[in-house]
């Protein structure tokens, strides 16, 4: 049966072309979500990019048509309308205080249903809030899911255990050509990149599988910049970072397993294969407050979101003795430009070519932001996104949402791309136990 979808302001905010995704159903936007977006049309956010684009492309509509009967998005879509009358619903001010623009949304989606001027109404908000009230009080109400992952629980991991695994075959990985063919082992489906611990009761191999030449390559414990792995993920990790046919890596993992520290160390080791390299890391307000609220001038202000990284930079260079020329290469690169730390908004604008690119924390970002970032990736990039979606910070980002996540989904088995979940935290025991019960 047709339906009619009721939009939030944050679903359109989230995704400007979001109108585009609902098959044949129609789609009403409450005159109250358009002014709301008025307020965001200013401002360098991604957010403020969706509102201009938003109004934009209301802007190619007759505008009378759009109020009056609704404007087709074209073949096999429904229409689009704006609702600029109904009435304050009784149940609304009843149950909820105050007038706030969620509940003049929900007073425009319950006023739709009730009065039967559409076909079965239901409300998509990226807010859980306002999809528990629209439930309470009888609407239907759903988030908006188009770029959400089905199943989280099969999302690529980067690599797996074989067990039980010829001991002869085994031995061959450490004999020249230190490769073996994929095919003389039961791997079922092996993916571009994939990682694989391979292993019998007496022996075990690290292999990274090669799509080009279709073999399982032996996976060396590699150093970088004076940073060694300490166990098997580390160790595709660095595989992963340092290889320079993979221009796209992802790590995920909680907190401590080395994902930053990893990568930072890897674009050390190959500073000289790239004109810069760029730390960069959303900035999300702690506690909700703007950064406003700081002290000091603007660069006062993103000290605390950058320290992180300066951290962990810290701990490759305090591995060496102030005089060493490796320390001293690192403060020579931070003050003349080669290495530079900067939140993730000031990108914009920038070329990326021959960038080694880093952005942390990137389980704060949305698809569309990742899709921003990647596609702005010149010759001779090599692009790495780490993060933690387990401690996603911004309220309308989840597990099955964030643009880390979606991009692995997405990204997997691709040639120029690889991925290392990170499971083993190796910071400290401490850590450890924190991140297992805590």
């Amino acid at each position: 049966m047709k339906k009619t979808f009721v939009l939030d302001t944050n679903v359109i905010l989230h995704d400007s072309s979001c109108i585009f995704y609902f098959q044949e159903n129609d789609i009403v936007i409450p005159i109250t979500v358009i002014e709301e977006i008025d307020a965001f049309k200013r401002g360098a956010d991604l957010i403020n990019y969706h509102a201009r684009e938003f109004v934009r492309l209301l802007d190619t509509f007759p505008g009378d048509a759009l109020v009056r009967d609704g404007v087709s998005l074209g073949e096999g879509r429904g229409k689009i309308s704006i609702l600029t009358l109904y009435d304050e619903e009784p149940e609304v001010t009843r149950a909820f205080l105050g007038q706030s623009p969620d509940h003049r949304i929900l007073s425009a989606a319950l006023s739709l249903a009730k009065k039967g001027r559409a076909a079965q109404v239901i409300l998509v908000s990226k807010d859980v809030n306002l999809r528990l009230k629209a439930r309470a009080l009888g609407l239907e109400s759903q988030d908006y899911t188009t770029d959400k992952i089905k199943d989280i629980d099969k999302l690529y991991r980067g690599k797996r255990l074989i067990e039980e695994v010829d001991p002869e075959i085994i031995s061959r990985f450490f004999a020249a050509p230190h490769q073996v063919p994929a095919a003389e082992i039961d791997i079922p489906d092996p993916i571009a990149n994939e990682y694989f611990i391979l292993r019998n009761a007496s022996k075990s191999v690290l292999a990274c599988y090669n799509p080009h030449s279709q073999m399982l390559e032996r996976v060396e414990k590699l150093q970088a910049y004076g940073i060694s792995p300490r166990n098997a993920e580390q160790s595709f990790a660095l595989h992963a970072l340092l290889n320079p046919e993979i221009l796209l890596v992802t790590l995920s993992g909680k907190a401590g397993t080395g994902k930053t520290l990893l990568t930072l160390a890897a674009a050390l080791e190959r500073r000289r294969e790239y004109r810069q390299i760029f730390l960069a890391r959303p900035v999300v307000a702690l506690s909700n407050k703007d950064l406003g609220y700081l002290p000091g001038d603007i660069e006062s202000k993103l000290d605390p979101y950058m320290q992180p990284l300066y951290d962990n930079l810290g701990v490759i260079r305090n591995q060496f003795k102030e005089s060493d020329e490796r320390a001293q290469r690192i403060s020579e690169m931070l003050e003349s430009g080669k290495l530079e730390i900067a939140p993730l908004a000031y990108i914009r604008g920038r070329s990326l070519d021959h960038i080694f690119f880093i952005v942390d924390e990137a389980q704060n970002l949305t698809p569309h932001e990742v899709k921003t970032i990647i596609t702005r990736a010149g010759e001779g990039t090599k692009i790495v996104l780490t993060g933690d979606p387990s401690q996603i910070d911004t309220p309308y980002l989840d597990s099955r949402s964030t643009g880390l996540n979606y991009l692995i989904n997405r990204m997997h088995g691709q040639g120029m791309y690889g991925h290392v979940t990170l499971e083993k935290g190796e910071r400290s025991p401490l850590a450890e136990l924190a991140s297992d019960l805590l």
